[in-house]
C-alpha cells in the first residue's frame, strides 16, 4: 500500500472509532460544532459487521460468500440480476443477441465506461476476462471458471464496443452466470497484467466502490468512486469488519459500533429488537448439509453413507438449532427453484436400523471436520452443527471426532481431504438448478466436497445444461436429485432464511437472494 493510501485508512479508522461515541474527549461532549462536524461524517460511513474475513478480492480467484462483499462492490459484470430475483438485466452489456442455435452471444457493451485505475472498459477488456478463464490460460485457483465459462470456445471483438462469445454447446445457464459476483466480473486488465494475474489483494472493477485497504483480522476500506458510469453511491465511505462471535457482533450492533450485521441466528432476534434496531428476513436460496468422503472406506459405500444418515433426525435437529428460521431440507434445492421434486426422498431417521447396519459392518467411530464460524446457510455456525450430530451418533454407537476450524484453514483441510464427513453448504449463485447440482459433478473437491464421481450423474448435468427450461429440463433435475438421495451422498439438513440487522436509521438494508449485500444504495441518517 502506497503511503498516502495508508495514510487515508487509517484516518478513516480513527474517524470510525470516534464516530461511534458522542464525543472524542476525555469522554465529554464535544462543541456543537464538532458535534455536528462528528455526525456528519458519521453518516458518511457505513460500518458492516461479518462474520469472517474475505478468502480474497479477485473474482475469478474465490469461491466464498464472505469475498462477495467486497466484490459485489468493487465489481461488476457484463449482466447483474433484478433486486428480489435472479432475473437478469444489463449491466456493462447494454443488450445481447443469442443466435437461434445458441452457440453465439452477442454482447453491445456501455460506452464511456472507465476502471477504476482509469483504463477503458471495452470488448478487448472482456476478452481478456473471460480468455483468463478458459484454458490455456484457467489456473487450479479459478473454482468458478469452468463453471461459468466451461461452454465457451472462444471470444472475438468485434469492435470496441461488441464483443461475439462462441460456444462449445448450448447452455440455458449461460446468461444467468454472467451476473453471479464470482468468476463472472470483469476485472481491469491492466492491473490484472500489473499484480502476476491475482488482484486478491489489490482489485480494480469498474464499480460503485473503490477498494482502499485490507487489514487482515480486522477490515476491508472502501470508498465511493466518483466516477462511476451509472448511480453514485448514497454513502461516502464502507467498512466491512472482521467480528468472528455472533453475541460480539449484536453487542457492536446494540452500541452503535457498527451499522449491519449478518450470520444472526434466532436465538439473538429478540435481542437485537428489544434495542430498537431492526431483522431483514427472506426465503434463503441456500441448502446446508452434512457430506461424506465417497473416496475413503467405508463411506465409499452408499449403504454406510446411508446408515450413518439414518441416526439422523433431521427434522427435530433442524427444530432445536434454529427455532423456526431454517426448514428442513427434503431436498437440495430450495423448494420455490425450478426442478425442486416434492416426491424425492432423503433418508429418513432410523435410529435402529442405523445402529444394527453400522454395527454389522463394524464402523464404531468417524471423523468429522467442521468450520467455527457462521454461515449465510448455517448462521449458528459448523461446530455446534456438528456436536448435534455428534450427539446423535453417539446413540447408535458410534464415537466421532470433530476439529472445527477457521474459514480459511477449514477450506485448505476440505482441499486435502483428511475426514469422513464435512459440514458445508451452498448460497445460490444465480437461481439455476443446475448451480446447486453441479456440486456433486465438479471435478474441485472444493466445491465437490463429497468427492462424488458417478458417470450417469454427470451425463445428467451435461443434459440439462443444454435443455431449455421447462418440463423437460425439470424432469432432469429431478432424476439428478433422486440418484444423489439413493446414493446417500449427502444429508440436507436446512434451508436458512436470510437473516441479517441493521440500526433503525439505516435506510434502503437489503440483502439480494443470492448472498451479495450492495452497499450504494444504502443510507443513514
Amino acid at each position: 500500500m502506497n503511503r498516502l493510501k495508508k495514510a487515508w485508512a487509517v484516518a478513516l479508522a480513527a474517524l470510525i472509532v470516534c464516530a461511534g461515541f458522542t464525543a472524542c474527549s476525555n469522554g465529554k461532549a464535544a462543541s456543537g460544532a464538532t458535534s455536528a462536524s462528528t455526525k456528519t461524517k458519521a453518516q458518511d460511513t457505513l460500518v458492516f459487521a461479518a462474520g469472517a474475513e474475505p478468502r480474497g478480492l479477485d473474482p475469478a480467484l474465490v469461491d466464498d460468500g464472505e469475498s462477495t462483499k467486497v466484490i459485489s462492490n468493487v465489481y461488476e459484470g457484463l449482466l447483474k440480476y433484478a433486486k428480489d430475483s435472479t432475473d437478469v438485466e444489463p449491466c456493462l452489456a447494454e443488450s445481447w443477441e443469442i443466435s437461434k442455435d445458441g452457440l453465439t452471444y452477442t454482447f453491445h457493451l456501455r460506452k464511456g465506461v472507465k476502471f477504476q485505475d482509469g483504463t477503458d472498459f471495452n470488448a478487448e477488456a472482456v476478452k481478456f476476462n473471460i480468455d483468463r478463464q478458459l484454458s490455456p490460460n484457467k489456473t487450479d485457483d479459478m473454482p468458478y471458471a469452468d463453471f461459468v465459462f466451461g461452454a465457451v470456445k472462444s471470444v472475438e471483438v468485434v469492435d470496441a464496443n461488441t464483443v461475439k462469445v462462441n460456444m462449445k454447446t448450448a447452455s440455458t445457464p449461460f446468461l444467468k452466470n454472467l451476473a453471479m459476483s464470482l468468476g463472472a466480473p470483469m476485472v481491469s486488465p491492466t492491473a490484472a497484467k500489473k499484480y502476476n494475474n491475482n488482484l486478491n489483494e489489490h482489485p480494480v472493477g469498474t464499480g460503485p466502490y473503490t477498494f482502499v485497504s485490507w487489514t487482515k483480522g480486522q477490515n476491508v476500506v472502501m470508498k465511493r468512486n466518483d466516477n462511476y458510469w451509472g448511480e453514485k453511491a448514497k454513502t461516502k465511505n464502507v467498512v466491512l469488519r472482521f467480528i468472528a462471535d455472533n453475541s460480539a457482533r449484536v453487542v457492536a450492533l446494540n452500541n452503535g459500533e457498527v451499522d449491519m450485521i449478518d450470520g444472526i441466528d434466532a436465538t439473538v432476534v429478540s435481542q437485537i429488537k428489544s434495542a430498537g434496531n431492526k431483522i431483514y428476513e427472506a426465503p434463503g436460496l441456500n441448502v446446508n448439509y452434512m457430506a461424506y468422503n465417497t473416496t475413503k472406506k467405508p463411506f465409499d459405500d452408499p449403504k454406510i453413507r446411508k446408515a450413518v444418515s439414518q441416526a439422523v433426525n433431521v427434522p427435530e435437529l433442524v427444530a432445536s438449532l434454529y427455532q423456526g428460521y431454517s426448514e428442513p431440507a427434503t431436498s437440495v434445492l430450495p423448494t420455490f427453484m425450478e426442478g425442486y421434486d416434492k416426491n424425492v426422498k432423503q433418508v429418513s431417521y432410523d435410529a435402529a436400523a442405523s445402529k444394527a447396519a453400522l454395527a454389522a459392518a463394524g464402523v464404531t467411530k468417524l471423523h468429522i471436520i467442521t468450520y467455527s464460524n457462521p454461515r449465510p446457510y448455517n448462521p449458528i455456525n459448523g461446530q455446534a452443527l456438528a456436536e448435534a450430530v455428534q450427539g446423535y451418533l453417539t446413540k447408535v454407537g458410534v464415537t466421532a471426532t470433530i476439529d472445527a476450524y477457521d474459514w480459511t484453514t477449514y477450506k485448505a483441510k476440505l482441499k486435502a481431504g483428511d475426514y469422513d464427513v464435512c459440514f458445508y453448504g451452498w448460497t445460490g449463485d444465480n437461481g439455476d438448478p443446475d448451480n446447486f447440482m453441479m456440486l456433486m459433478s465438479s471435478d474441485d473437491p472444493i466445491m465437490n466436497v463429497a468427492r462424488y464421481s458417478n458417470q450417469e450423474y454427470k451425463n445428467l448435468i451435461a443434459k440439462g445444461a443444454v435443455t431449455p427450461s421447462g418440463t423437460e429440463r425439470s424432469k432432469i433435475y429431478s432424476q439428478l436429485e433422486t440418484l444423489a438421495a439413493q446414493n446417500a451422498v449427502w444429508l440436507p439438513i436446512s434451508h436458512g432464511k436470510s437473516l441479517s440487522a441493521y440500526r433503525s436509521n439505516v435506510k434502503d438494508f437489503y440483502f439480494h437472494m443470492t448472498g451479495s449485500v450492495f452497499f450504494s444504495g444504502i443510507s443513514k441518517s
